[in-house]
């Protein structure tokens, strides 16, 4: 540990704060609620100052209830929430206030700036939550002993002034250039969006087409070909199903019955909305197969999977044109598993139910580690290569044409029970060109940008994690005495401390009460 300059100290909160604790008055009693006294609750500690707060309780709140009055200036902390479990929210209410009963306040005497305190916390954040927090299943929380005797480098006075300017400062220019880097997040997302928009339109690849205009065949050519491809598979598929159910038969028709073939939806010319330049619009229905619906055995969290380990997929594997084999639960040992679905390259997941913007999200599998099924919130089919590549109908289904019509199809308004329908899924119309040779120039031209893309949104990720760990940098600096030079002419914190101890000693001590004046 960096040894501290000679005018600082090493204090514990109880050595120089007092604790103030929250409470709720009665919701049965109207005149207690929509008063002038701010009543902060977690939901309000998304600021580093506190000025107001959702809901407000009356000063008869105050006497008749466990709810106490907090001195502007005290520091706040969440010390009850699931958030427990990985930040720990710290703000400086700049106004008197009460508190819920999952918070606590730090009042602080004359020669302790709350800014300080409140950094010295953050800067601390980390260590607070691992020697002061309690886990719980949902909710975590602080216990106020450990807090209390939790030590915090202490420096003089005016050296805390000087300490909390600096680091505002710093951050806020570090603010600036996080914000640009956000906006260009957010800028190559309307990038990628526009990109899929322009190649479904036709617009990516209306120079190609020009060029070679001489090579386009005829649509109703183009279909009459796909759908003879169609039936030499589905010929090729039934004679091999009939063997298998010879050899089935002849084997005393042990095991599993082979499963008949399923001949895809026929393309039907009139029906199929063909556009200029041999584009089409086709039912998705009409270029997948078979809607498969996956399994919801209650899975073990926590234990390590082995690679031979069956596991079951979870939505969060699926993204956007994006699939990850490492989003997977481990399957308990007392199921069986349940190899027909297992998912395999080339399947296409889609996210059936969950809040509404996980809803309805598609991905290909290009390829994945072996003995992951498929769940029950997800669906899957396969792409029928005679009509289109399946790359190019996963951008399809990826663009913002395409996602706007599925957006249509999901039903509720809130972030649960959320589902898709299989009818519904089949009816999502999807526009490509029929043309194998412009399929792959836009699968080309799309993987070319959107790498390209993908590179600069790493390189904003990269940024943005340095401008974190430069924080931490510039908060470590700032409690071992780094960050501001010292000045000889300052009190030191240790002769602070002393005399914030004789003024407690002087000070009578008084019985708890209903209500803490501040």
């Amino acid at each position: 540990m960096t040894e501290l300059p000679a005018t600082w100290a090493n204090a514990k909160f109880s050595d120089f704060g007092t604790w103030i604790g929250g409470g709720t008055p009665s919701k049965a009693n109207p005149r207690f609620w929509n008063g002038p006294i701010p009543w902060v609750s977690p939901k309000d500690m998304k600021t580093k100052v506190i000025r107001k707060a959702i809901d407000g309780i009356t000063e008869e709140a105050v006497e008749n209830s466990a709810a106490k009055l907090v001195p502007a200036g005290s520091v706040l902390i969440v010390t009850r929430s699931g958030i427990l479990a990985h930040t720990l929210p710290i703000a400086v209410t700049a106004v008197e206030s009460t508190l819920n009963q999952d918070l606590k306040a730090l009042a602080l005497p004359d020669g302790i700036g709350s800014e300080y305190i409140a950094w010295g916390m953050r800067a601390f954040e980390q260590s607070i939550l691992d020697k002061c927090r309690k886990g719980g299943t949902t909710v975590h929380s602080i216990e106020m002993p450990r807090l209390a005797s939790f030590e915090l480098p202490i420096a003089p006075t005016n050296e805390q002034r000087r300490i909390v300017e600096k680091i505002e400062a710093m951050f806020d220019e570090i603010d600036k250039g996080v914000e640009s880097l956000h906006t260009a997040r957010t800028t190559l997302g309307l990038y990628r969006q526009s990109l899929l928009k322009s190649a479904f339109e036709g617009r990516l690849t209306a120079d190609w087409r020009a060029k070679n205009a001489d090579k386009l065949k005829d649509p109703k050519t183009l279909l009459a070909r796909i759908q003879r491809e169609r039936d030499t598979r589905y010929k090729t598929a039934l004679d091999a199903w009939q063997d298998a159910l010879a050899t089935w038969h002849a084997g005393g028709e042990k095991g599993k019955k082979p499963a008949k073939p399923k001949r895809l939806a026929e393309i039907d010319p009139p029906t199929v909305s063909v556009k200029d330049e041999g584009w089409a619009e086709l039912p998705l229905g009409a270029l997948i197969g078979k809607v498969q619906q996956g399994w919801s055995p209650k899975c073990d969290d926590g234990r390590p999977i082995a690679p031979d380990d069956w596991t079951i997929v979870t939505t969060t594997a699926v993204q956007h044109h994006r699939y990850s084999d490492k989003e997977i639960k481990l399957l308990p040992a007392r199921f069986e598993p349940r190899p027909e679905i297992e998912i395999k390259a080339g399947d296409f997941l889609m996210t059936r139910k969950g809040p509404r913007a996980r809803t309805g999200v598609v991905c290909l599998v290009p390829a994945t580690r072996h003995r992951i099924m498929l769940c029950d919130t997800v669906y899957r089919f396969r792409c029928d290569e005679t009509a289109i590549l399946p790359r190019l109908l996963e951008f399809a289904l990826n663009s913002p044409l395409t996602l706007r019509e599925i957006d249509e199809l999901k039903s509720g308004i809130s972030d649960s029970g959320i589902s898709l329908n299989h009818g519904k899924i089949k009816s999502v119309l999807v526009k490509f060109p029929l043309n194998k040779a412009e399929q792959a120039e836009i699968v080309r031209i799309l993987d070319e940008k959107l790498e390209a893309a993908d590179a600069l949104e790493a390189e904003i990720d990269a940024a943005l994690a340095r401008a974190d760990a430069l924080r931490q940098s510039i908060l470590k600096k700032a409690f071992s005495g780094q960050l501001v030079p010292q000045d000889a002419k300052d009190e030191p914190a240790s002769a602070l401390l002393e005399r914030i101890k004789a003024d407690r000693a002087m000070t009578p001590r008084t019985k708890k009460r209903k209500t803490a004046h501040a």
